[in-house]
């Protein structure tokens, strides 16, 4: 029996075990390791020949942990692994030094940049790098003579790729050593694409942004999100190992440099099948057949049909076609969530084109912020992306190639070159190539058309921006699966003690604050009203009504909680609340005394004097709300109904996902009958609710494809793209947006016989929505159908009409933004608190550190406060990390931002929207993001800002 000492190194090495199997060379280990046989080493060695040193260290690991244990049998691993030159992974299980999160994400996002670059790297002078690698201890002496002896035999770039496999797995700090060593041994072209900037200077560490331009409609906000992305690419020479983690396989040594197809290449050895070959159902070969011709498509196939799949196979052939005619490619997939590129990597395009090309992913996830121009070598005249480079594009999702989006902003640069390439090409000059678009959407929807014709020109603006010759649609036969659809509606309570609490408290506020709705409390537009009077009490300078519309918000929000989940849950929100506005008017200098007005104690004392009530009534299930009992019905039924229930439930709000989930955890009824819910929720950080990181949803939908979790409850990020495992069921519960995420939500029920439940919601409005929605996807499939009927010749003089008038609207909105800015340039702009009204900044006192404005007067640090932000999560940018402190007004405690360290210093961010906004002496009534103020800021000066701290604090030593 293991002790508990043993139980514990267990325990350890099993929690590092991801980090440890990247980390240990298996060969050199085996030789330094004496507590495992010899025939059990000779397997693991195998494997490592065989399959992968990745494969073969999980092997390992498991054979050290297995039991008995022989004395001393941790330390013996923990000296093998210092011996054999693996020295980070034994860092990982000495005791007392725990895995950091930040420090592994920021380590593989630097793996990544090297594996990215590498094209790039390998053309380093290898012998040179080699040795100031192993005088700098970087690389050990074994790794020095592999490296030796492989430039000798394979060449410089041979020896450069089997350097770049063994710094990465070296100790902590690894990256930036290496970096000074390209810049000591005159590699600055290297030493600046790695990171490093153009002045040598010896802060080490920023990353290149993965950002294109912004669009024209953001200008300076950074607002939206760049797409995410991952890139496939045949090149004259042999392709690599995918993780510079592995070491290097005996077949990826065979394989020589050069220009020609390896004769054992799979696809072009004659008469062997390729490994993993793909296979298309006839319907999929139908829409990919212009494709295939190397035509600009769009393929507008349902849920679940297998779009992802037709291009890989489109993306395969192109590349076969490519090499064939001695030419190289590059793919790119555009997708519009982070969860997808990993979906699309791993499920789809690594299986099936790793044997043979080189697929490679980025994304905001993995750390690594890299413009297209650093991996791509920019020629062109724009800055961003170089089409010229790019044989083809795939844009997942391309129903978002819409005014203003990402999607578009790149398309745009292609329509301009196509056409601009149509004038050289008259002029009889050169032309810059462009590559093959495939759009790939399960529903362009009719963009709010309610006439046919408009439908029609939103489908056809869709395809002119991605320039495709058709729109490719077919019907799916046998494999077409429509889920069974139901409707169950809700009767209002016939008493709601709880809700009637609440209203009484709203009635109260009204009066206090002399208001006088005439909407209906809790409903949409007694909200927007609501916002409305907040905006302008704060602009008009009116405390009073102002923190009353506030706290009138988030009643409202508990009245419609309650009517979606339990009333205990409304209860907890507003508690959270009220708490939350409290401990704002509480200093944590103790000498600091903020000021509670009349109103604010006013404010407190009623909800006080009403929450035992609220508590009480909250606890008495006859009133809870009829839809939680429908919800709680349907979800029984499907599972005592199937041998074998998979469901999601879809919610508005991630509030509501969290609640159902703890809800259903939480009663015996569904535990009985096999219910393992989770949810999942969006990774944004816009919502007072904390997010999810990505890593966090993979983790769930993937105990959701293992049937570790059975019941989803999700928002809308899980509608839209995500290969969600086959489903039984599909609950919209109290949500119905538009025609698009009604057909993808319903398309996530993809399993025989699979149910799709629209549950209403008070005040939801969601069935009358439905309606609508259906009629919307009968208009759009009739649309689609018609313009796939028109002559060719018709079609083209449209799409071309569209094009042209794309352009000119692209260059109006250019001219305009231009105009706006040069007014905003010379305008000032000031900043008060929307509390207490207190001035608190000017346009001059703030710059910019990438997308973030930061207050940099030292006159600033003098109004707030600092506090402990418990629900921040942990962020990580370019080149800052936000702490957990936000910053709030140091006479009423109204939050002003947040801290964010930048290169060791503190620097306080602003939210434009917990401020009133006073531009050219005039209030403007709504500014909630840094999109509403049209206005450019500096650049952020770090060496003057650092001068600026260090004189006021030499001042204070002074005092």
């Amino acid at each position: 029996m293991a002790s508990d000492s043993d139980e514990g190194k267990e325990r350890l090495i099993d929690d590092v075990r991801p980090s440890l199997r990247k980390r240990i060379v298996v060969e050199r280990v085996l030789d330094q390791l004496h507590i495992i046989e010899n025939d059990q080493k000779e397997q693991i060695r195998q494997k490592a020949r065989s399959v992968s040193n990745l494969e073969a260290a999980d092997l390992l690991i498991s054979a050290v942990l297995r039991k008995p244990h022989t004395p001393g049998w941790f330390q013996a691993f923990v000296d093998a692994l210092k011996h054999s030159g693996c020295e980070s992974a034994a860092h990982y299980i000495q005791p007392g030094n725990p895995v950091d999160p930040a420090l592994e994400a920021e380590n593989d996002a630097c793996v990544t940049l090297i594996q990215i670059l590498s094209p790039s790297l390998v053309q380093m002078k290898t012998e040179v790098v080699n040795l100031q690698c192993f005088s700098e201890q970087l690389i050990t002496q074994d790794d020095f003579e592999k490296i030796k002896t492989i430039t000798a035999n394979e060449g410089n770039m041979g020896g450069a790729r089997e350097l770049l496999r063994s710094i990465v797995r070296g100790r902590p700090g690894w990256f930036s050593q290496f970096l000074q060593i390209l810049r000591v041994t005159e590699h600055k072209h290297l030493y600046e694409l790695t990171g490093g900037s153009s002045d040598c200077e010896k802060t080490v560490g920023k990353l290149p942004s993965l950002k294109d331009e912004p669009m024209e409609s953001e200008a300076a906000a950074g607002s939206q999100d760049s797409p995410e992305f991952m890139v496939i690419s045949s090149t004259n020479e042999p392709p690599e190992e995918q993780d510079l983690y592995q070491a290097v396989s005996a077949k990826s040594r065979q394989l020589p440099d050069s220009v020609e197809p390896s004769t054992s290449d799979p696809v072009e050895a004659a008469g062997e099948p390729e490994k993993d070959d793909i296979v298309l159902r006839d319907y999929q070969m139908n829409v990919a057949g212009p494709a295939l011709e190397g035509k600009n498509i769009i393929i507008c196939l349902p849920t679940g049909s297998g779009k992802t799949r037709v291009a890989v196979y489109i993306t395969k052939k192109h590349l076969d076609h490519r090499r064939k005619e001695g030419c190289s490619g590059k793919v790119i997939i555009l997708v519009n969530k982070v969860p997808l590129v990993e979906q699309h990597f791993n499920a789809e395009f690594l299986p099936f084109l790793k044997h043979t090309y080189k697929v490679e992913r980025v994304s905001g996830d993995s750390q690594l912020k890299i413009s297209f121009t650093e991996i791509r070598a920019n020629t062109g005249e724009d800055e961003g992306v170089d089409l010229s480079d790019l044989t083809l594009i795939v844009i997942d999702e391309c129903h978002h190639t819409q005014k203003g989006g990402v999607y578009n902003h790149i398309m745009m640069r292609y329509l301009k070159q196509k056409h601009k390439n149509i004038r050289l090409k008259k002029e009889q000059k050169k032309t810059m190539p462009l590559p093959q678009i495939l759009g790939l959407t399960a529903s362009p929807g009719v963009g709010g058309a309610t006439k046919m014709e408009k439908a029609e020109d939103h489908i056809l603006r869709i395809c002119a921006n991605l320039d495709a010759s058709k729109i490719m649609t077919t019907d799916l036969g046998q494999f077409k699966r429509e889920p069974r659809k139901s409707i169950q509606t809700v009767e209002d309570r016939k008493e709601d003690p709880f809700g009637d609490v609440i209203k009484n408290i709203m009635n109260d506020i009204h009066t206090h604050a002399e208001l006088n709705p005439t909407y209906d409390l809790g409903s949409q537009t007694y909200e927007q009203w609501v916002v409305q009077k907040e905006r302008i009490a704060a602009t008009e300078e009116n405390p009073k009504v102002r923190v009353c519309a506030e706290h009138l918000k988030q009643y409202s929000e508990g009245l419609n909680l309650c009517n979606t989940i339990r009333m205990c849950d409304a209860l907890n929100f507003l508690t959270e609340y009220q708490e939350e506005e409290k401990k704002k008017k509480k200093s944590p200098d103790a000498e600091l005394v903020i000021k509670i007005t009349e109103t604010e104690q006013f404010l407190f004392d009623l909800f006080e004097g009403k929450k035992d009530e609220l508590k009480q009534l909250s606890e008495k299930p006859e009133f809870e709300n009829d839809s939680l009992s429908k919800l709680r019905s349907k979800v029984l039924h499907e599972f005592t109904s199937r041998e074998k229930a998979r469901g999601i439930i879809f919610t508005k709000t991630r509030r509501s996902a969290i609640a159902l989930s703890q809800w259903i955890q939480e009663n015996p009824k569904f535990a009985d009958v096999g219910v393992k819910a989770y949810h999942v929720i969006g990774a944004g950080d816009q919502s007072v609710v904390k997010p999810m990181t990505s890593a966090e949803q993979r983790d769930v939908l993937t105990k959701f494809r293992d049937g570790e979790v059975n019941l989803l409850i999700a928002t809308t990020v899980a509608e839209e793209g995500l290969d969600i495992a086959a489903c039984n069921f599909v609950i919209r519960y109290g949500l119905v947006t538009n025609e698009i995420a009604m057909i993808q939500a319903r398309g996530r029920g993809r399993a025989e016989d699979s149910s799709y439940t629209l549950v209403d919601v008070k005040n939801s409005g969601v069935a009358e929505k439905e309606c609508v929605n259906e009629y919307r996807i009968t208009m759009m499939n009739k649309a689609i159908d018609k313009i796939r009927t028109l002559k060719q010749e018709d079609y083209d003089r449209r799409i071309l009409e569209y094009q042209m008038q794309a352009i000119m609207e692209g260059r109006m909105r250019m001219k305009k933004k231009q105009q706006q800015q040069m007014r905003t340039e010379k305008g000032e702009v000031k900043f008060s608190c929307r509390s207490c009204s207190k001035h608190v900044c000017t346009g001059e006192d703030i710059q910019m550190v990438d997308v973030h404005r930061v207050n940099v007067s030292l006159e600033f640090r003098k109004l707030f406060i600092k506090r402990d932000n418990t629900t921040l999560q942990e962020r990580h940018f370019d080149s800052e990390t936000e702490t957990n402190d936000y910053i709030a007004c140091k006479d009423c405690g109204q939050r002003w931002g947040s801290m964010m360290l930048y290169r060791g210093i503190d620097c306080p961010s602003l939210h434009v929207k917990n401020f009133v906004v006073t531009f050219n002496g005039k209030k403007k009534n709504k500014c909630t993001s840094w999109s509403d103020l049209k206005m450019k800021f500096p650049a952020f000066d770090y060496i003057k800002y650092v001068h600026q701290l260090g004189e006021s604090s030499d001042k204070d030593d002074t005092d």
